[in-house]
């Protein structure tokens, strides 16, 4: 985070007010060595253009080995969550029986 800091000529001082967060924060970050907030480090990104490059962190999930092997190649057609309920829902007060 660092040298992308000083690829953009960009002091800690200047780059605490663009992410908004406090110089301490920032040196956390750049050195690695404790855990700070995600909003942190999302800031900082942020602030530094680079927030786009978090995507790679976290790739696509991929199905399950078991999925893989009940689909058998076969593509996926449709989800399967719950269906939402036919019609408006009947409006419950109290002292009706459930």
């Amino acid at each position: 985070m660092a040298r992308v800091r000083l690829e953009r000529n960009l002091t800690q001082a200047s780059l605490v007010e663009l992410a908004g967060i406090s110089k301490r924060t920032v040196e956390r970050l750049e050195s690695g060595k404790v855990a700070s907030q995600l909003s942190a480090l999302i800031r900082v990104c942020r602030a530094l253009g680079i927030a786009k490059r978090l995507e790679a962190l976290a790739p696509e999930p991929l199905p399950s080995p078991m999925d893989r092997l009940k689909r058998q190649g076969r593509t996926r057609r449709r989800a399967s969550g719950r269906k939402p309920p036919e019609g408006p829902a009947k409006k419950w007060t109290w002292g009706e029986p459930s």
